[in-house]
């Protein structure tokens, strides 16, 4: 369940009812920034999706969470209380402004099996950054909680897809002091003069205007493969820039740009990753998790990027997703890590 949680009392109420209408059932949904349902976009609404596994179960684990350095260890636990061997994939939902989405994957990967997925994404509040609201066990959604679902079963099946497709523009610059998820400068100058510089007008619309302009960000010279990261808040004072996900020391940093056909061929390209040489049932569920970023710029052309996803998925395949503020899924090598300004899917289904 996806929508204006917390916040909008028709949804609320709404909400409420599908939660009496089925008692038995896991619930797990997060706030959004627009929900997702098959090819449409909508807002200030509350989507929803109920599935029913024949022989395959579900098992959901949740922690609050009071400051960022709580993120390694949530995601550590969540997945210790979630193992057993037949375990083959996590959705995680965490609340979207409090944790540091880097931390949380690291801690799920410590203690993560071989061969288990790990997906999901962060809560959104529009592009209002105020609070975030995450479903809980008790059928209430509530601020400050990371949740996530564990699927098991020999017959259940997974298969995950992401990509961004935003420009790079102008020259690479070396992340010069950073702490975590904290950046403070980029080749020795304060981090939040060198983006406003970038910014122009749009900088007295921080932090809301920097999901138009993300950073695309290596983790050392050696490092090929990139991540896009964008702003959560920004500190005058410190001249600092707070991301969803962590700003290495050492690594290096490209602002980007919108291309509107690449990002939505790159949803797209998602989705056609996610189906290759697979045998996809027609009844499978695609959970579509895009960043505000990417809604906020392709504002009309939006609902294309959900048409693409579908275009290549079987017929039958239904859709159900949200606008986030991070997106979590695999990288090329495995292990599951923190997106931003991309669109990430994961697709269930059962043998």
């Amino acid at each position: 369940m996806f929508g204006e949680l917390g916040r909008n009392d028709e949804v609320n109420r709404a909400f409420a009812e599908l939660c009496q209408a089925f008692p038995e059932a896991v619930k797990a949904g997060c706030s959004s920034a627009g929900e997702i349902f098959d090819d449409e976009l909508f807002e200030h609404s509350l989507v929803a999706s109920v599935v029913k596994f024949e022989k395959s179960r579900v098992k959901k684990a949740e922690r609050a969470v009071s400051s960022a350095d709580d993120s390694r260890r949530i995601g550590t636990e969540l997945v210790q209380e979630l193992l057993a061997d037949d375990l083959k994939a996590i959705f995680v939902i965490s609340e979207g402004l409090v944790i540091n989405g880097t931390e949380l994957t690291r801690g799920i990967n410590e203690v993560l099996p071989a061969g288990v997925t790990v997906t999901g994404g962060l809560a959104g509040d529009d592009d209002r950054f105020e609070t975030t609201f995450v479903v809980t066990d008790g059928c209430d959604p509530r601020p400050a909680v990371v949740s996530a679902a564990g699927f098991y079963g020999e017959g259940f099946r997974v298969a995950t897809g992401y990509k961004g497709g935003w420009d790079k523009f102008g020259i690479e610059r070396e992340i010069t002091a950073s702490n975590k998820n904290v950046l403070y400068s980029l080749n020795n100058e304060p981090a939040l003069e060198v983006y406003k510089g970038y910014l122009g007008k749009h900088a007295a619309e921080l932090p809301a205007s920097a999901l138009l302009f993300p950073l695309a960000i290596r983790e050392s010279k050696e490092t090929t493969e990139t991540k896009v990261r964008t702003v959560l808040a920004v500190d005058e004072e410190a001249q600092s820039i707070t991301f969803a996900g962590d700003m290495p020391q050492g690594g290096y940093a490209t602002f980007m740009k919108a291309n509107f056909d690449r990002l939505i061929d790159g949803a797209y390209q998602a989705a056609e990753t996610m189906a290759e040489g697979r045998d996809i049932k027609p009844d499978a569920l695609s959970i579509a998790v895009s960043c505000v970023g990417r809604k906020l710029l392709l504002k009309q052309r939006t609902e294309e990027e959900l048409e693409a996803t579908l275009d290549v998925l079987p017929e039958g395949t239904r859709q159900i997703g949200f606008y986030s503020y991070g997106e979590i899924s695999p990288m090329h090598d495995g292990t599951c890590d923190l997106h931003n300004q991309t669109m990430t899917l994961t697709l269930l289904w059962e043998e």
